[in-house]
């Protein structure tokens, strides 16, 4: 079949404001094969966090401290996925206004084995509860990067209580601003109506219904800017508010002193490993269907990451002499980043270009530019998250023209793709990314400063010399 995309829609999340079609319409049909190809995605978004991502960043510091990224990321997780539940999915998906929506799917109420969440083919649903348990593996992994910038530093008490808040005053308005709409079913009901128009009168109220549809969506997605996996909504929100926490809460004690190399690189192959695998399931499951579109996803998962691999890797080895394994991990993670919101729009030959800038760029970032500024981001989640991410959703804006082997935009009023122009997409493309480095780099701002007011946020020195494993949570990740 055919993969279409919405005019201006975030691939990655299709709300949920279009579960029921127009009475003058067929009710749209559950596939359960779209279904069970979003619940094994589902189950690998998971996997990319935990073990993904803990083991990742754990292999990255210091023994003393394994233990307590891993403590971290998996509260991150478990925190999560139960607000979610309460009323996260709600304020996300649900309309009420530009910025944030309602609470009429609190408690998941409404939510049920037999309510449908529209995919990107009209007519064509998946069950609700699958496609709020995607979203909430995508909530789930957002703060959880944000502990890397102030690894081996941050109390846990501070952490229990800034990802909470951080996920409900930051996470939730940037999904509901960039990926909720009215979606495709009731848009092409809307302009079937208004087509199907016999009079002046009729057609004006026709229009008026189309117009009152279109405008149930968020203020970055009516902006028209597009993001199919995550650039705006996980990567670039994270890495901000990861710089953010490292400025306001301080370097490690001895940074720049004292060697502070991973202290396995073991567990950071495994982890990336893991991370590289998930994420088809964060890429291609955002398709919403077992269709060519997630294929598409699939194959610039794989190149863009392949690529940047070896092009941080390659730049490294002129610059230093060598080449590293730790250099050729992080490209990879850098290029899955770029490609994220790329990854349904892009062709794969755009895709490979993208991943072998991406991993140029954030090797300069993760050394030069914090080099000269002297911040210290324990694990790079600026440099390689916030930095990949705006290139990445810079770039969509360019990769999705069909004169460069794009898929182009679906108008699904106009049933047709929408004709590209590069400045009106590239405009919006840049009000997606500064909306988002602005809420939330002011809200983590604000929101940091409040934890450290409530419980304080930083160890004092001697327990971080002694390590947060035995310190904070009394037990080691090596016994030996």
């Amino acid at each position: 079949m055919t993969f279409k995309r919405p005019y201006g829609a975030g691939l990655a999340a299709l709300a949920v404001g279009m579960l029921a079609a127009t009475a003058a319409y067929a009710e749209p049909t559950v596939n359960k094969g779209d279904n069970a190809w979003m619940m094994s995605s589902t189950v690998f978004v998971l996997l990319m966090t935990i073990p993904g991502l803990a083991l990742f960043y754990g292999g990255l510091v210091r023994s003393k401290n394994m233990l307590s990224v891993l403590a971290q990321v998996f509260y991150s997780v478990c925190i999560v996925v139960v607000i979610w539940a309460l009323f996260g999915y709600s304020l996300a998906f649900t309309g009420g206004s530009d910025f944030i929506g309602g609470f009429s799917k609190a408690f998941l109420s409404g939510v049920t084995t037999d309510s449908k969440a529209a995919t990107f083919s009209v007519d064509a649903n998946i069950s609700e509860l699958v496609y709020m348990c995607f979203q909430m593996t995508f909530a789930a992994i957002t703060p959880a990067l944000i502990v890397g910038a102030f690894a081996e530093r941050m109390k846990f008490s501070a952490v229990a209580l800034f990802i909470p808040l951080w996920v409900t005053l930051i996470y939730f308005p940037i999904a509901h601003m960039v990926w909720y709409w009215a979606g495709p079913d009731v848009i092409t009901d809307a302009a079937k109506a208004l087509a199907a128009a016999a009079d002046g009168a009729a057609k004006t109220a026709a229009q008026a219904k189309l117009d009152e549809i279109n405008a149930d969506a968020g203020w970055i997605f009516k902006k028209g800017a597009i993001d199919f996996a995550g650039g705006t909504v996980v990567h670039i929100n994270a890495g901000i508010a990861g710089l953010v926490g490292a400025l306001l809460i301080g370097k490690r004690t001895g940074y720049g002193k004292e060697l502070m190399a991973p202290h396995s690189l073991t567990m950071t192959m495994i982890g990336a490993s893991l991370l590289w695998v998930g994420w088809f399931g964060f890429n291609a499951g955002s398709n919403l269907e077992a269709s060519g579109g997630a294929a598409l996803a699939m194959t610039n998962s794989f190149v863009a990451t392949a690529a940047a691999a070896l092009s941080w890797m390659f730049v490294e080895w002129t610059v230093k002499g060598h080449p590293s394994l730790l250099g050729a991990l992080s490209g990879a993670v850098a290029g899955l980043v770029a490609v994220t919101p790329a990854c349904g729009y892009a062709g794969p030959m755009g895709a490979i270009v993208l991943g072998l800038v991406a991993g140029a760029v954030c090797l300069f970032f993760c050394t030069v530019v914090k080099n000269a500024l002297g911040y210290d981001d324990s694990l790079d989640v600026f440099g390689v998250h916030c930095i990949g991410g705006i290139l990445g959703a810079l770039a969509t804006g360019i990769l999705v023209n069909p004169a460069l082997g794009g898929t182009g935009v679906m108008d699904y009023a106009a049933g047709k793709i929408a004709d590209y122009d590069f400045a009106t997409q590239m405009v919006a493309q840049l009000w997606g990314v500064c909306t988002t480095l602005v809420w939330s780099g002011v809200g983590s701002a604000i929101i940091f400063k409040v934890v450290d007011v409530i419980v304080g946020l930083r160890a004092n020195v001697e327990t971080e010399r002694e390590g947060l494993d035995i310190t904070e949570h009394t037990e080691r990740a090596y016994n030996m």
